[in-house]
């Protein structure tokens, strides 16, 4: 029993751990540089922390369960397609054109959702919905947007205005998802191979890859709760200060995917005869 709770206490750690990677931060922080709220921040967090966990129990576990062998070249191929990940998101999020497709999904999904609850709205004078009489379409329209873009009694701007683009969307919640995958992809093998040096049971190594999942989940969640702090801090104090961290942010993932790219490419010997790859 007491070796079992060791082995949680231990997976649990490790995996808030594995999500300070430096990979792992650098890739959310291309995502979470636009967003606006701690919530959201957050929620990105914990779908990029489910795709990296779904993938490592289904590698992982294959390996554990099955005893798949990961041969080196596989191993440097699933490491790049992180690099190649990396270098994508900072050059679109430096070209701008992150940022407008995010947007021109955002507000299609905004728009569709607006469209139908006005496509509900009753007809004032048959009180039946579906109502197009010309009198009220535009009231019906201003009330699907006003649940986008409302005010308080006050006056004052409601938090519906300013964090508009920062709704979990389809889009938003795809795109973490995606990455934790990919991210998930690079890491399986090696964790589960450490896994098995450690731990023979294959019931408590898949227990311990769950528990691992579950740490690095909620790694995630403060981490990128941690980066969204600041970014929405800056975005109330100055756009520029806030498109700053864009930027920053752009360059490092685009700098550190070369990186990577070079080192499994050159150092590792990707493509020459004889891979090198260690798992870590």
């Amino acid at each position: 029993m007491v070796s079992f709770l060791y082995i949680i206490a231990l997976g649990l750690v490790l995996g808030m751990r594995h999500a300070t990677d430096p990979d792992h931060v650098i890739a959310v922080t291309t995502i979470v540089s636009r967003q606006r709220s701690l919530k959201g921040a957050a929620l990105i967090g914990t779908f990029w922390g489910i795709g990296h966990t779904l993938t490592m129990l289904v590698v992982g576990g294959a390996i554990v369960l099955l005893g798949w062998v990961v041969p080196p070249r596989m191993g440097l191929w699933m490491e790049f397609a992180v690099a190649l990940m990396l270098v994508l998101l900072g050059a679109l999020n430096l070209t701008g054109i992150l940022r407008w497709f995010t947007e021109k999904m955002t507000g299609i999904e905004h728009g569709l959702f607006a469209h139908g609850v006005a496509q509900r709205e009753p007809n004032s004078e048959s009180g039946e919905p579906g109502g197009h009489h010309p009198a009220h379409d535009a009231p019906a329209v201003h009330s699907a947007n006003s649940l986008f873009h409302t005010h308080s009694h006050g006056g004052a701007p409601d938090a519906g205005v300013n964090e508009h683009r920062s709704q979990m969307g389809l889009y938003q919640t795809v795109r973490p998802f995606v990455v934790g995958i990919v991210h998930g992809l690079a890491g399986s093998a090696a964790i589960a191979l450490l896994v098995l040096a450690t731990i023979r049971d294959p019931r408590w190594a898949i227990a311990y890859l769950l528990v691992f999942g579950g740490g690095t989940i909620l790694g995630m969640i403060l981490i990128t709760a941690a980066i969204a702090a600041p970014i929405s801090y800056a975005h109330r104090l100055s756009r520029k200060t806030n498109s700053s961290f864009q930027f920053a942010s752009g360059v490092i993932s685009l700098a550190f995917g070369l990186f990577l790219a070079y080192q499994i490419v050159f150092v590792s010997g990707l493509f020459t005869g004889h891979p090198q790859w260690t798992p870590h």
